[in-house]
């Protein structure tokens, strides 16, 4: 994403980086110092850091001939004096010395970043990523700098996994790239992430909807050895029961027409349609009361929760495709 952006950027002499995100924007600086090349004199600098009248020799060339690339952040918090001399070196910038400018945003010196935007500096916005969809997009364009590929539904899969950081989603992608070759599927995710506790809820949800018993007990078993909560099994099956009955409902809509109803991503809706083909009314009124059973009996109701969680795999396994 950053990548994308700055390499169509010609090493602007003052670059803008304005967002919330810190994971893109120190990926940003970054790129740009490192455009500098190697032998560039870096000077990264605290917004509490800076001194009006230290700025004029910063952002003068080197002393030794080289390249220098000054880095502000946290640029919300300066003062009158240095957002004036910043956005005056915009104006007419050195070729020698490149500005790196990072503010997160918001309406503090907002008005020093209109100012710098409409000297000409290049911008990078990284604005954090707040929506499932964003983030698989995210790993998606991880996995495609990486070398590899990726579907969307395994980058879902890999989110639902990983969690929303955004470093531990890139270290998670390239890793995955590295170890299986460059093609990055639903089972390739499930196997090298299968550790985390809610991810492994989903798996034994997915596999009972699926019909395929062997596999959610085998998955169901090895979760709960790992310490996978009982709660998030029902909670997942509810959750895939529900939105079967909904897209069984709605007939042949679009699963983008339908996300928003249903509250759930398109990929989600895709792959409940086809669950839904599998089931009747009959068995999936059976699969919901034994979620509600199980449910209650993980959560206080039976001695043995297992027990309860290995029946309930087998009849929700078991009703589909009862009538």
């Amino acid at each position: 994403m950053v990548r994308a952006i700055l390499a169509r950027v010609a090493e602007p002499a003052v670059t803008l980086i304005t967002g919330d995100e810190e994971f893109l924007a120190g990926r940003a600086v970054a790129a740009r110092i490192a455009a500098a090349g190697p032998d560039a004199e870096v000077s990264d600098l605290a917004a509490s850091d800076v001194e009006p009248g230290s700025l004029a020799e910063l952002l003068s060339p080197s002393l030794f001939g080289g390249p220098r690339v000054v880095v502000i952040r946290s640029t919300h918090e300066l003062g009158k004096d240095a957002c004036a001399a910043l956005t005056a070196y915009a104006g007419d910038p050195s070729d020698e010395v490149a500005l790196v400018v990072v503010h997160p945003g918001g309406s503090r010196n907002k008005a020093f970043v209109d100012a710098l935007r409409g000297s000409g500096a290049a911008t990078v916005e990284v604005a954090k990523l707040r929506w499932p969809e964003e983030r698989e997009r995210f790993v998606v364009a991880e996995v495609e700098a990486a070398g590899g590929s990726i579907s969307h539904e395994a980058a879902a899969e890999l989110v639902a996994a990983v969690g929303t950081e955004l470093r531990e989603l890139a270290s998670a992608a390239a890793q995955l790239v590295a170890d299986c070759g460059g093609t990055v599927d639903v089972d390739v995710v499930a196997r090298y992430h299968r550790g985390r506790a809610e991810a492994t809820g989903f798996v034994v949800a997915d596999k009972a909807v699926e019909g395929d018993a062997v596999g959610a007990l085998e998955t169901l078993r090895w979760g709960l050895g790992v310490g996978m909560a009982p709660v998030l099994v029902t909670s997942s099956l509810a959750a895939n029961l529900r939105l079967v009955a909904g897209v069984a409902a709605a007939g042949r809509a679009s699963p983008q027409s339908l996300a928003s109803s249903l509250g759930a991503a398109p990929w989600k809706v895709r792959k409940a349609q086809g669950w839904a083909r599998g089931w009747r009314p009959e068995g999936l009124a059976t699969a919901v009361r034994a979620v509600a059973d199980a449910d209650a009996a993980v959560k206080g109701g039976a001695a043995d929760p297992a027990y309860a969680l290995e029946r309930l795999v087998l009849t929700v396994a078991g009703a589909r495709g009862r009538g």
